[in-house]
């Protein structure tokens, strides 16, 4: 259990996701289908359902292979979502708009020239309602509000990645890590071994997050930072912290940390920065060279330790008594149970 970045405000309590309804999300696509080309662009809503598990419906329902689906990224099993998938020909648009599938809606199919490739997205839009929070739903409404505003700052939400990463048992991680040690682990695809690889990756990124805040270096610079501009994504190491301090206080950059993998660009050699990551790996046991055995499945890459909480809003929940509603945009791969659980604060478990 790690403390909550806001521990200083006070959480509303209450429960999350009672009902798939009390948990909505919607995908903010990078691109609309342009009406023309091979694949077919449609906009889903899934219900009760992971994102594997409706494209394997879906597969299964046009007779197309699973591997040729593309999504843009995963959505949570218990809630509400719409997102995008591609469908590879000779799907036509009017076979995907006829289709009957339990758990899965489809909303629009137009052509288009491109498979959906992971991370083809803007971000993603939240809602979510939280019942039987303490004392009056109002107050509960002004500390969520609170706690909010206090996310929405630079540098942001500490960038966890939440638990339904590391599998239903809590797993993936290690099974993972046992793939990089050459072990056999039993896998469908390559699609879920490229997860579970994945989820070991996370982990340490969540090791390397937790070191840094409990150092005080969540807000700060250190020498060696890999520094993402926020605008364009674009990287650059710092080589003047006291440069570069204001531009994170005023959020134009964020430093990442590591997702370790073969082609992962590392701080420089004898950096503070560089000298933080080898220390992760070090507990761990682990050597940069050990992510080459699953080359293709854990290349690497950088990860913002903090990210901005877009259009923050709390208010009274008008349909459910005792309960409010919270709503935020995130950029992709952040998680909205790490929001979730900075508000309620009861049962903060990462």
């Amino acid at each position: 259990m790690i403390p909550p970045f806001t521990a200083d405000l006070p959480g509303t309590g209450g429960l999350l996701k009672v009902a798939p309804e009390d948990f909505v999300v919607e995908e903010i696509p990078a691109y609309l289908p342009s009406g023309r080309g091979p694949h077919v662009l449609a906009t889903i809503e899934k219900r009760g359902l992971s994102t594997f598990d409706a494209v394997r419906r879906v597969a299964a329902a046009l007779g197309v292979a699973e591997r040729d689906v593309g999504a843009a990224g995963l959505k949570d099993r218990q809630a509400i979502t719409r997102q995008q998938l591609s469908l590879p020909p000779p799907v036509t648009p009017e076979a995907v708009l006829a289709l009957a599938v339990e758990g899965v809606t489809v909303l629009s199919a137009a052509r288009h020239e491109n498979k959906l490739k992971t991370g083809h997205l803007r971000g993603n839009r939240f809602l979510l309602r939280i019942r039987g929070v303490d004392g009056p739903a109002a107050d509960a409404c002004a500390r969520a509000a609170a706690v909010l505003a206090r996310l929405a700052r630079p540098p942001g939400l500490p960038n966890w990645y939440g638990e339904q990463r590391f599998g239903a048992r809590g797993d993936n991680a290690d099974r993972g890590r046992a793939i990089l040690r050459g072990e056999r682990v039993p896998a469908r695809d390559g699609r879920e071994r490229r997860l579970l690889v994945s989820a070991l990756q996370s982990e340490l990124f969540n090791r390397y997050l937790e070191a840094r805040l409990a150092d005080g270096f969540y807000d700060r610079v250190i020498p060696g930072d890999l520094l993402r501009k926020v605008e364009t994504g674009g990287l650059f190491p710092s080589a003047d912290p006291a440069v570069d301090q204001p531009r994170l206080a005023a959020g134009e950059v964020a430093p990442t940390g590591p997702m370790f993998g073969h082609a992962m660009r590392a701080p420089a050699p004898g950096t503070e920065a560089e000298a933080r990551e080898q220390a992760i790996l070090a507990a761990e046991g682990l050597a940069p060279a050990d992510f080459a055995r699953a080359a293709r499945l854990a290349e690497g890459t950088r990860r913002a330790v903090g990210v901005p909480l877009g259009g923050p809003v709390a208010r009274v929940a008008a349909e459910v008594a005792g309960a409010i509603e919270i709503e935020f945009t995130l950029p992709p791969g952040a998680y909205a149970t790490v929001v979730a659980a900075e508000v309620v604060k009861s049962g903060n478990q990462r």
